[in-house]
């Protein structure tokens, strides 16, 4: 039996045709593949999925630019993609545009 993709519990059931998490109550299909699934993680180990929100918890220079994103900076509705370079949450910072971040240097809000 695997692991809850969302909170990691050990502790998930069949129930027709779909895993459910009895701690998180999250479901998801049995049938869905683990490679097709990208796991991304943030600084403390909370799964983070598209749409979610998170706060920048290190002043970030951005590439190309003078800009920088402040510590505490709230992000909105993030994109997670498979990236080669491990910069996997691909947003749109308020006053920079958009740029890919590195999941270590944002926390879940």
């Amino acid at each position: 039996m695997p692991n809850c993709p969302k909170c990691d519990s050990e502790y998930p059931y069949e129930d027709g045709p779909s895993y459910i998490c009895p701690e998180c109550v999250f479901e998801w299909p049995i049938n869905q593949e683990e490679e097709d699934c990208l796991i991304v993680k943030d600084s403390v180990g909370n799964i983070l999925s598209d749409g979610d929100s998170v706060t920048v918890i290190k002043d970030l220079k951005v590439k190309g630019s003078s800009s920088v994103v402040k510590v505490g900076t709230k992000i909105k509705n993030i994109r997670l993609v498979d990236s080669p370079d491990n910069h996997n949450i691909d947003c749109k910072v308020e006053g920079v545009g958009a740029i890919k971040i590195t999941p270590k240097y944002v926390k879940k809000a």
